[in-house]
């Protein structure tokens, strides 16, 4: 891993930072991989409970680096179309990752960088941060994001961000179900680091796990149809160990320690 991409450990939280500052966190071939690297990392450690992504610098991540864009523009339709994966892989990563996620986000979080966002579980941002998809004001086309975008705001709301290329402020993202809190800077370090450490004091990991993933497996469902899959994770959880440590701690008035 290079040093594009920080990764430290704080007890059961992983932050993940990018590292450009310089390029205001800019999606590069090695950025994309790096992050990718850290996400499996997470995945396999048990240890680690919460993921937190952040940007170093000025901004959370400006989208893909466009001088990169140009020179691989250039390339083969074989060859863009591998680079076009390795980032569908590491974003379909994140968000399938079997640990919440949490976007920490300051400044700019545009075009890919937004992408990015949007595929962890939660987002916090401080009320200074600006959202926004601007590829097509650059001939570009902001393909593999669309469907996160969709699942996280609706189609209507979609079809205006990505079709007109504007960036919105924090509370106006806030209002679209795109960032779920707003603070102020300087609270930002404070309160993405409560949620993180809430969840990994308070909840099953378990549970989260099977959560995640039955959110994930149902997404394209009808109602009636996810109701009858999610019956199958609700007879799973009964039997499941942290399901009966949590109740005997809950009937003894304790509190279960995960």
């Amino acid at each position: 891993m290079s040093d594009e991409v920080i990764v430290s450990n704080i007890n059961a939280i992983m932050l993940i930072t990018l590292n450009r500052p310089e390029k205001r966190n800019a999606l590069n071939a090695s950025v994309v991989a790096d992050l990718h690297e850290a996400v499996r990392d997470a995945a396999k450690d048990d240890a680690i409970r919460v993921v937190v992504l952040q940007g170093e610098g000025e901004a959370f991540c400006a989208g893909a680096d466009l001088e990169y864009l140009l020179e691989i523009s250039a390339n083969s339709p074989e060859e863009n179309a591998a680079d076009s994966r390795t980032l569908y892989a590491m974003l379909s990563a994140l968000r399938a990752l079997p640990k919440p996620t949490i976007a920490k986000v300051h400044g700019p979080a545009l075009a890919g960088g937004c992408g990015l966002a949007i595929a962890c579980d939660i987002v916090v941002a401080d009320d200074d941060a600006k959202f926004g998809f601007t590829e097509v004001r650059i001939g570009f086309v902001p393909a593999i994001v669309t469907p996160l975008l969709v699942e996280r705001v609706g189609m209507g709301n979609a079809r205006e961000l990505l079709l007109r290329g504007n960036i919105i402020d924090a509370d106006t993202a806030q209002q679209i179900g795109l960032v779920n809190y707003v603070v102020g800077p300087e609270e930002l370090d404070v309160a993405a680091e409560k949620l993180a450490f809430e969840i990994a004091e308070r909840t099953s990991p378990q549970a989260v796990r099977l959560t995640k993933q039955l959110l994930a497996d149902t997404a394209g469902m009808g109602t009636v149809e996810a109701m009858e899959y999610a019956a199958v994770y609700n007879a799973l959880a009964r039997t499941s160990a942290d399901f009966r440590k949590g109740l005997t701690a809950f009937l003894n008035k304790e509190r279960p320690i995960w």
